[in-house]
């Protein structure tokens, strides 16, 4: 019944899914799944994530190896590699009860050596892993507009597709399995690097020059230094509403989350000798943060704590 292949797309909706990583991300996710009509079989490590979603209907199994025997279309969201191998692979993994043809959608953002690593495993029992990691953090992912990079086998991208039109604006096919990862990899540590930018450059403009913040993040957003960090998501308390910064840098992206990704571009750099100077600052400084208690603050944070180090 997959993707519609032997019913009209009506009754194709009303088969389950299995969602597995019921987190900041997973959990509206998921919402947005029932919301389109989808039942869904959930699983989490923490019962408690999943209190919300079973009020909204969803059927909460113990292991990501329950779901698989339920739901032949199964998303996985979770926080990083050693996760994403344990929920596939591992003693109560999905790859222990999955059904032949099953479509496996992983939108972790992992090592794309993992991603390719599951693809085999997921092979070897008739099944189909695909990788789909996002982009647009909390705020699109409850409004269903997130953007998925996916990387698997081309004739299955429309059954995949399907699922996380649900869940997102944009789903873009990057090629064979890993490559959504590196598409995403390679998009935060622009991120990142911009982030600092931004907060460097208000900085200097706010405190030795005495500019306003907020005519100064206008005028950058008229000129050529114009970035998302600047225009959409600015590091300073005040310049804009509705972003971290506002809030005391609470929600968002974690900085712990980005460390995390600029680490796997350093690893993927490293393994393939390529130079990302200004990516590998950028890591450091967010290692730094991690070790000065923001790891829990949202990436945007850098702000505070350039002025923190210059003891303003």
């Amino acid at each position: 019944s997959r993707g519609g292949q032997f019913f009209s797309r009506s009754m194709a909706s009303k088969t389950q899914v299995g969602f597995i990583g019921l987190g900041n991300m997973g959990n509206p996710m998921a919402k947005n799944l029932i919301k389109h009509g989808y039942p869904v079989i959930a699983s989490d490590v923490f019962p408690e994530s999943c209190k919300e979603l079973q009020e909204l209907g969803a059927q909460i199994l113990d292991t990501p190896a329950d779901v698989a025997d339920k739901a032949d279309r199964i998303i996985t969201m979770l926080p990083s590699s050693p996760n994403v191998m344990d929920v596939y692979t591992g003693p109560n993994g999905i790859l222990k009860k999955v059904k032949k043809g099953s479509l496996l959608i992983d939108s972790s953002t992992i090592d794309p050596a993992v991603s390719k690593e599951m693809a085999i495993a997921a092979e070897k029992m008739g099944a189909v892993f695909m990788d789909a990691p996002v982009s647009g953090g909390v705020g699109a992912a409850t409004s269903g507009k997130l953007t998925f990079m996916v990387g698997g086998a081309e004739e299955e991208f429309t059954a995949a597709k399907e699922l996380l039109s649900c869940m997102g604006a944009n789903v873009v096919y990057c090629g064979q399995v890993g490559t959504g990862q590196a598409a995403k990899i390679c998009n935060n540590m622009l991120l990142a690097i911009g982030m600092i930018g931004t907060a460097e450059t208000m900085n200097l403009g706010i405190s030795r020059l005495g500019l306003d913040p907020k005519l100064l993040a206008k005028i950058l957003n008229m000129s050529s230094g114009r970035c998302w960090s600047s225009d959409t998501y600015n590091p300073v308390p005040g310049v804009m509403e509705g972003v971290p910064s506002v809030n005391n840098y609470q929600g968002g992206f974690a900085t712990t989350l980005m460390t995390k990704d600029l680490g796997l571009a350093q690893n993927t750099a490293t393994n393939t000798k390529t130079p990302v100077i200004l990516g590998s600052v950028a890591h450091q400084i967010y290692r730094m943060m991690c070790a000065r208690g923001y790891a829990n603050k949202d990436f945007s944070s850098v702000f505070q704590f350039l002025r923190e180090e210059e003891g303003q």
